[in-house]
């Protein structure tokens, strides 16, 4: 065993101030009433983590359209059945609202019996149909029944209607994504009102959710992980970690799973090179690892294991699907109203492909999942089981088992890339529960609601403010771009992450960023970061696109580089693991450490040094080493693409200087915009540029 114990790679220390539960006169949590602020907009998008209410939310804005805006009716679409229960009865005029929210049994399709939702399903299209051409008001459904009732009914029968779409990550703008095609067709029409909602904007295959120009004609509400954790009341802690095991997973989950703590485990899929490929015995294998098997609860399904100390684990096993009725028995056990605030009705959760998106188990402390999974939108999705607000519950955490490179495997590449994808996911978890940043060019003046220290705001000097009640931070940088246009503006102010997202998910980036020692971070800052912003938003002027890079690079290296400050925190002498405070007093730390911040300050530093700490505290150096090596071995050479970004920051580095980059200068950074720019005039020479 590698690792005695999970090595935190986030850790998230929250304030409590019990704000996110507060409710206003009307019963509307923080979130709920920025949400609906905003109702008398056509198209809404709500960003906001899992547990914050937007299903409360849409059913306030969803009333408020029906009642005072004219709209005939609300289809709200769910990506899978189970979530439909989010959208059941609410009395909300109990807590203040002037109206209930109601939905006629006929109407939830969720709840009717049908086939597989992927695939045609007559009788729930022709439901759709008849609720269509009825006078109720609510119908909730599947993505996939909604889709196919698009297509069988056309755009033009939703006109003057409410269109809802729930875990809206899961549209995309390529033209293979039909629900996507749909949207951008209501969009298009113009005819139809449409609230998007989702905790994770960014998809895991890192394509745009919309287009450019369909995303800005969306209102977008943001509520931060940030301001949903701080303003809780019981949490006081997220931890964020992984565990690199060698041999068999089933070996190494002892050194994870505790029993006296609430927990999802997620098994491997059969497919997964974790897996034994048999998940039966794999969940028998656990509950060996727990305790003694004593039998089945009659009216739960739960399986009852006996601790050593005499304690009774009921078990919830969502794997076996061998015998429907057994499965069905155990799902309505754990979906059963009446136990949703009893923490002792379920103690341990064993899922695979389930207990995921939209599942809520508010007790639960730890998920726990084995393998890494292919998509950052899981991963967000998984952690947020664990992230419910809940008495007695102080810490939650999400634990990663992942299986170590070894060199007598044939699969080393692979396990090299479920690391890298890993540390990925943690990065852009850091950035996702970081404070939001605004930055502006230096001395552009003070901005309203924001504490610059004792002395204030000072001209002349880098000024850095904090919105302690929001979570902000005010940065002035010197020679930042400023974003032009509206477009611009929006994407530094609502989509940084999903830039974020984009860049760490690019593998040659980590490879080079952790790995690579002879890569200046300015060819990952300028360069990578460059090009992704480029293709995202390429209706963007070049200014802008620099604007935005700028910018997320800033977010993401201030970020990182705090984290490093308090490296040697995540564990003190005697290797006890203690909490890393440093995401947020580092961010002030790091900016009051240097003198001034600029962007060629932010742009020379490596946003991975900080993971690759955090692996070299996880991992043998041997296996370290061979990471190390695999890498090094395939370094990508200057494509054509690099040469032309190369050569035009060369361009920037003559105007500047007054002299052309030089092949042998002692800065690597220089030496390789030396190197862009004679690729480049090659690459021309051959006729690789039109």
């Amino acid at each position: 065993m590698t690792t005695s114990k999970p090595i935190p790679a986030v850790s998230f220390q929250t304030a409590r101030s019990g704000v996110s539960a507060k409710a206003n006169a009307l019963g509307m949590r923080v979130m709920q009433e920025r949400a609906y602020n905003k109702r008398g907009e056509q198209y809404l998008l709500i960003k906001s983590p899992p547990a914050s209410g937007k299903s409360r939310a849409l059913m306030f804005i969803a009333l408020d359209k029906l009642h005072n805006q004219g709209l005939k009716q609300a289809i709200i679409a769910v990506p899978e059945k189970s979530i439909g229960g989010s959208f059941v009865d609410e009395p909300l005029s109990r807590h203040g609202f002037w109206a209930d929210w109601t939905v006629k049994p006929q109407w939830n399709l969720c709840n009717a019996p049908g086939v597989d939702e992927e695939r045609v399903d007559s009788s729930k299209v022709k439901a759709v149909g008849q609720f269509l051409a009825s006078g109720d008001p609510v119908l909730v459904c599947t993505h996939a029944t909604f889709r196919f009732a698009v297509e069988a009914l056309g755009i033009e029968a939703f006109d003057d209607r409410l269109i809802a779409v729930d875990e809206f990550h899961h549209v995309s703008s390529s033209p293979d994504n039909r629900l996507g095609s749909q949207l951008a067709a209501f969009i298009a029409r113009d005819k139809a009102h449409i609230v998007a909602m989702t905790g994770s904007y960014f998809r895991g295959d890192a394509a745009p959710v919309l287009t450019p120009e369909d995303e800005a004609k969306f209102e977008t509400v943001s509520f931060t992980y940030f301001e949903q954790l701080n303003g809780y009341e019981h949490l006081k802690a997220l931890n964020i970690g992984y565990f690199f095991y060698t041999g068999r997973y089933l070996e190494a989950i002892e050194h994870c799973l505790d029993p006296s703590r609430k927990t999802i485990v997620h098994i491997p899929s059969v497919n997964a090179r974790e897996s034994t490929k048999d998940k039966v015995a794999e969940v028998n294998e656990i509950l060996h690892y727990l305790g003694k098997w004593t039998g089945a609860d009659q009216v739960t399904g739960f399986e009852l294991v006996a601790l050593p100390d005499g304690r009774v684990l009921k078990i919830a096993d969502l794997v076996d699907d061998s015998d429907p009725a057994r499965r069905a028995k155990v799902l309505a056990a754990l979906k059963d109203p009446a136990h949703k605030n009893d923490r002792d009705h379920v103690d341990i959760i064993i899922a695979l492909g389930m207990a995921k998106e939209g599942f809520d188990w508010i007790w639960c402390e730890h998920a726990l999942t084995v393998g890494y999974r292919s998509s950052l939108t899981e991963i967000i999705q998984i952690i947020g089981r664990a992230t419910r607000d809940a008495p007695g519950k102080e810490v939650a955490t999400f634990t990663n088992l992942i299986a170590e490179p070894d060199a007598s495997e044939a699969a080393v590449a692979d396990a090299i890339n479920d690391t890298l994808k890993a540390i990925a996911a943690s990065l852009l978890m850091e950035q996702v529960l970081a404070p939001r940043f605004t930055f502006t060019p230096k001395n552009k003046g003070p901005l309203p609601d924001f504490d610059y220290g004792p002395a204030g705001y000072q001209e002349g000097k880098t000024n850095i403010g904090v919105n302690e009640e929001r979570g902000q931070y005010h940065f002035e940088i010197a020679g930042l771009v400023e974003p032009k246009s509206p477009e611009a503006s929006r994407i530094v102010q609502e989509d940084l992450n999903e830039v974020i997202a984009a860049f760490v998910q690019t593998k040659t980036v980590a490879e080079r960023g952790m790995f690579d020692e002879e890569t200046p971070p300015q060819e990952l800052t300028q360069v990578a970061m460059g090009k992704i912003v480029r293709d995202r938003y390429p209706e963007l002027s070049s200014e802008d696109q620099e604007a935005v890079r700028q910018h997320a690079i800033a977010a993401l290296n201030l970020t990182q580089k705090a984290k490093g400050l308090a490296m040697g925190a995540v564990s003190d002498e005697d290797g006890e693991i203690r909490a890393n405070t440093a995401l947020i007093d580092g961010v002030r730390q790091f900016a009051m450490d240097v003198r001034e911040l600029d962007i060629d300050l932010i742009d020379s530093i490596n946003p991975w040094q900080a993971a690759y700490a955090v692996l070299a505290k996880s991992m043998s150096e041997s296996t370290l080493k061979q990471v190390q090596a695999a890498i090094s071995a395939k370094r990508t050479k200057i494509t054509p693409e690099e040469a032309k970004d190369l050569a035009g920051r060369a361009v920037r580095f003559k105007r500047e200087r007054g002299r052309l980059p030089s092949i042998t200068a002692a800065d690597a950074w220089e030496q390789r915009l030396a190197e862009g720019a004679a690729a480049f005039m090659r690459f021309k020479e051959e006729g690789r540029y039109e």
